[in-house]
């Protein structure tokens, strides 16, 4: 008996560490990866950051009355929620769901319709009946500005059909490898600050007007809002998945060293039991 569950401890020390194995390597596949995603990230926060400011001093120092700005009734909102492809990412995925649904729960008095980026958002909103409106799988692990022009143009069709009344994104903002927070911010209509700008603030003159420069200002703000989005996302399921690898890595260490002790316990306690039988024997012969 003690012999077939020392051959089993064997057995299972020898899947552990091969299980180990994996997730070192899985570490350092998913570190790679977050160098570069980090790195393509941290380059696009400038030009996001610098088109949201300016936007912002654009619009409020208009009166124009563009489509993407308009205010209407809600009735139909919209929800751009932003998962992987692929788990083994620790919390990366549960997170961002979990803050599209407080999201949707703090306005139940709305219909809600989803959009959504990555397998695991797609399934999880599929298994709880939520209707998707869109949905886009298989970015790859380096999104490009055409795959965020196409779910920008996807997002702008629906609002400007009144399909939708407002739309809103939920992702997850990349502050480093061990720290991404989830985020809810609305897309559409594009806010306009509530403050008029100060005599000491930049004033923008429009040429061409102000319509021909906004028709193509808006989309495109749109197109780098969800970019960003997009990269930072990325960055942020490396950094979950590294750290998610990591951790087990340093599991499957520790059981290996526990069941180690266990293999040599149940080894000591054989050899003693045949010595005491050998022993035994003996003394029955003389």
């Amino acid at each position: 008996m003690a012999g077939g569950g020392l051959q089993a401890l064997r057995r299972r020390i020898r899947s552990v560490q091969n299980t180990a194995q994996i997730t070192r390597a899985m570490k350092m596949v998913a570190g790679a990866k977050l160098r570069r995603a980090e790195t393509r990230a941290k380059n696009a926060h400038d030009y996001f950051d610098a088109i949201q400011a300016i936007t912002a001093h654009a619009v409020a120092g208009t009166a124009l009355q563009h489509p993407l700005l308009v205010e209407r009734q809600v009735k139909t909102a919209a929800m751009l929620v932003i998962s992987s492809d692929r788990g083994l990412a620790g919390p990366y995925n549960a997170s961002v769901l979990r803050q599209a649904v407080q999201h949707m729960r703090s306005r139940s008095e709305h219909n809600h319709v989803v959009m959504v980026v990555g397998r695991k958002g797609r399934d999880f909103f599929r298994f709880r009946g939520q209707r998707l409106l869109d949905e886009f799988v298989n970015l790859g692990d380096e999104p490009t500005y055409r795959q965020a022009r196409v779910i920008a143009d996807a997002i702008t069709g629906h609002y400007l059909e009144e399909t939708v009344d407002v739309v809103y994104l939920t992702y997850m903002k990349y502050i480093n490898a061990m720290t991404q927070t989830p985020r809810t911010i609305r897309l559409l209509p594009v806010d306009r600050p509530e403050q008029e700008p100060s005599s000491s603030a930049t004033h923008y003159l429009f040429e061409p007007e102000a319509e021909e420069v906004f028709e193509d200002l808006l989309p495109r703000y749109l197109e780098v809002i969800v970019y960003g989005a997009l990269l930072d996302s990325k960055a942020s399921e490396q950094g979950a998945r590294m750290m998610a690898m990591d951790s087990a890595s340093k599991n499957a260490e520790e059981l290996i060293r526990k069941m180690i002790l266990e293999r040599n316990r149940l080894r000591q306690a054989a050899i003693t039991r045949e010595i005491a039988e050998l022993v035994g024997g003996a003394e029955a012969l003389t």
